[in-house]
């Protein structure tokens, strides 16, 4: 069957979800309204290679695609979407250090990236510069082996709980190509921290400005060359937008899920809702939809892992419809519990609230149109 999953992808999607069913589900519900930061449970899936799915063998990871990452991402976001997607970001930082860092950069930090002992957040939005994000300031003047750093990095998940930082820097003109990669420690001189933002979802993360006040740090490490920093940055969204469109799926199952048991046993008019043909085409509409989103997102991660020519378009166009549909599959599924979905008892009202960011993050949904629409007439010219 060409288009099945193999027996090692069906093994690592039921470790996935049975670690999700065991450590994340039970609790998902009292992270968000406690906003408390779940880091034990983020390092205990260290423990099943979650720390570094797509770090080589051969630094410690456990090697695998994205296709792979993927069922990863979507069976844990089943349990909570914010906390899938934080192991997420934490995977994109690792893995540039791994494909892009020099032997010397990647003995120093992966050992400890890949158990989850640290844990490294990822800043390239700046204040004034998020979907046009090559327009960054943020600035490092070359003084010696070391780079002087300043500038401030916006909405960065894990920051001021995070120990690492892999932050795009300007090392020289105003382009892409002046952009470098550097790992910034949090207990850099210099390297301080914003407020928690007061989010809408994904309460189970911090999120607030890095500022970088001058901050010293070595030449060494910067990932890749100078100037190569923007080419990384963007190498690894594809993975981060495939990541991020599988935390919508996750979520946008469990939202079904729920409808379907609610509007089962739900009575109204003296028969359960489900059994009334406005209901079952809704509940038809939305799994029928999650099943096309997740069939283009599983061809879009085959086709990074195998480094295809399309692949940045395949990624673009996945996340686009994958986080679009999550999001209107938990709509209607909030809408099918009534009143009752509106309330925090119900787990539809955080999977609806958790799944809204998903359209801005990794590039706003317009963007992945951006994209989409670019590759398709440079390839047609």
């Amino acid at each position: 069957m060409q288009f099945a999953l193999t027996d090692d992808q069906l093994a690592i999607q039921e470790v996935a979800r049975r670690f999700t069913a065991d450590r994340i589900t039970p609790h998902a519900a009292k992270w968000d309204a406690d906003h408390i930061f779940p880091v034990e449970t983020i390092r205990a899936s260290a423990e099943l290679g979650f720390g570094a799915i797509y770090v080589s063998e051969a630094s410690g990871g456990i090697g695998l695609g994205r296709l792979e990452a993927a069922l990863i991402m979507e069976a844990m976001a089943y349990g909570c979407p914010s906390t899938s997607a934080f192991i997420s970001i934490h995977n994109m930082a690792a893995w540039m250090i791994d494909a892009f860092g020099s032997a010397e950069l990647k003995a120093k930090y992966l050992p400890d990236l890949v158990t989850m002992a640290t844990i490294s957040s990822y800043c390239l939005t700046e204040p004034g510069s998020g979907s046009d994000a090559a327009a960054l300031k943020t600035r490092a003047v070359r003084d010696g082996d070391d780079y002087i750093v300043t500038g401030t990095k916006a909405f960065i998940s894990g920051a001021g709980a995070n120990e690492l930082y892999v932050t795009m820097v300007r090392t020289g003109d105003e382009t892409p190509r002046g952009i470098s990669a550097l790992v910034i420690e949090k207990d850099m001189r210099g390297v301080s921290f914003g407020a928690n933002e007061r989010k809408l979802g994904w309460h189970s993360q911090p999120t607030a400005q890095v500022n970088f006040d001058e901050v010293r740090v070595p030449v060494a490490n910067r990932i890749g060359a100078e100037g190569q920093g923007f080419a990384i940055a963007m190498a690894g969204l594809d993975g981060g937008r495939l990541n991020i469109g599988a935390c919508s799926l996750g979520g946008g199952q469990r939202a079904l899920d729920e409808a379907l048991a609610y509007t089962r046993e739900r009575q109204q008019f003296g028969k359960a809702i489900s059994d009334f043909q406005a209901t079952q085409f809704t509940l038809a509409d939305m799994a029928t939809e999650l099943e096309a989103a997740r069939a283009l997102l599983y061809l879009a991660a085959t086709k990074v892992s195998a480094g295809a020519s399309d692949k940045t378009r395949f990624a673009a166009m996945a996340k686009r419809l994958a986080t679009d549909t999550g999001m209107a599959v938990a709509d209607r599924a909030l809408q099918l519990h009534g009143g009752y979905g509106y309330l925090m008892d119900y787990p539809v009202e955080r999977i609806f609230r958790d799944l809204r960011v998903h359209q801005i993050l990794e590039g706003t949904n317009q963007i992945m149109r951006v994209i989409t629409a670019r590759e398709l007439l440079r390839g047609s010219n």
